[in-house]
């Protein structure tokens, strides 16, 4: 029988500027996204739809929500597997399109998972490991568009 898990998140603008949105250029893009008992994270849109390019936005969000979920899996995997992992960085980038209306969409987003393990970890099962952690990603699974994965594997 599947299981079902919840997740609540609370999203609050704060960038009303006093005249509310009045007019498309009176308000700020700010928000924060937070969660019970987790610290707010500050948000905005990006820079080029009138946001702040010092808070997160909802695009950086779902790149990074993508590699996240990657990479908590690929650690699982590695442990389990007795495949060491002493650090772990991913440079992932996002495609996205707008089209003629102003919206659009992700067209694809590549992770570039740079993984060190330790002398005594095997090479190539460190390496087979990305194929069934993209497997088992809950949110590559929930995406329309390509999520590719471009691993690098070295030695500490």
């Amino acid at each position: 029988m599947p299981k079902f898990h919840t997740y609540e998140t609370v999203v609050t603008w704060t960038g009303n500027q006093g005249e509310g949105t009045s007019g498309y250029k009176t308000y700020s893009r700010r928000h924060e996204i937070s969660s019970r008992n987790k610290p707010a994270i500050p948000a905005s849109a990006d820079l080029a739809f009138r946001g702040d390019t010092d808070r997160y936005n909802p695009e950086e969000l779902l790149v990074a929500s993508l590699a996240g979920c990657h990479m908590l899996w690929y650690l699982h995997l590695a442990a389990d597997s007795g495949v060491v992992v002493v650090d772990y960085h991913d440079e992932s980038v996002g495609f996205m399109q707008e089209d003629e209306n102003g919206g659009g969409k992700f067209k694809k987003v590549t992770l570039r998972p740079v993984v060190t393990i330790t002398r005594d970890s095997d090479l190539e099962a460190a390496l087979s490991l990305h194929q069934p952690a993209h497997r088992k990603c809950y949110i590559a699974n929930s995406v329309n568009f390509t999520v590719g994965v471009e691993p690098t594997i070295q030695r500490a």
